[in-house]
């Protein structure tokens, strides 16, 4: 044995599988804040040579479709022994976390064409409980469609805002204030100084005010579809 490899353990060979490669592919998503990452980098990440990873996905959007997929099996399932509303309202609140925790995934939740077993079941279970909830079939339609454009739009916007916090906003509406004509801008003035600015206000609370709206108006519609 030569001496330079005398007493040295053979590397070790990363293994690979399906899932390994999602979640790192979902990992570097995460840190980079947008969607699939290179081929090259993933190999990297992994400890592979590129060609390794098209063993399990044929092309980048089958990696796509399964980073999806991860996302969709981190959001709670409506579950079935509370009322309807309850239920949408916990999947509601449960899918903006997993949005925020992988905001790269907003733009890609409902644009695949190969859906994974997780998105398959998360989709049949919405449905299922608002068909159980007194929803008929063109109902759940529109309800179902009307809370995921709630949730998209708001984490969205959520996320685009310059601030994550209360000092933040705080330091963002004076700066707003500073340069605003309050006679010329009434009615923003009035909503930046007596809301926004009001002790314990935290603008995170408005997606659950939002929600409760779309849920009253789903309430009052339920049986009026046909």
């Amino acid at each position: 044995m030569p001496a330079e490899t005398a007493g040295r353990p053979a590397p070790r060979r990363t293994t690979l599988s399906k899932e390994t490669v999602l979640r790192t592919a979902v990992a570097l998503a995460d840190e980079a804040g947008t969607g699939v990452p290179s081929m090259r980098r993933l190999a990297e990440r992994l400890g592979v040579e590129a060609m390794s990873l098209y063993h399990h996905f044929r092309n980048k959007d089958l990696i796509l479709d399964g980073m999806v997929d991860l996302v969709f099996g981190e959001i709670e399932l409506p579950p079935d022994d509370v009322d309807w509303r309850t239920s949408m309202r916990r999947r509601a609140v449960s899918m903006r976390g997993a949005l925020i925790r992988h905001p790269w995934a907003i733009s890609l939740m409902d644009s695949r064409k190969n859906p994974g077993h997780a998105t398959l079941r998360h989709h049949d279970a919405v449905i299922g409980r608002l068909r159980s909830g007194g929803f008929s079939i063109a109902g759940a339609a529109h309800a179902f469609s009307v809370l995921d454009s709630y949730v998209y739009g708001f984490t969205l916007q959520e996320l685009s805002l310059p601030f994550t916090s209360s000092a933040g906003l705080e330091d963002t509406a004076d700066s707003i204030l500073k340069q605003l004509p309050r006679d010329e801008f009434p009615h923003l003035t009035e909503m930046i100084t007596d809301h926004a600015l009001k002790p314990g206000y935290a603008y995170t609370e408005e997606f659950g005010i939002g929600l409760d709206l779309i849920l009253d108006g789903l309430q009052r519609r339920r049986e009026s579809w046909p």
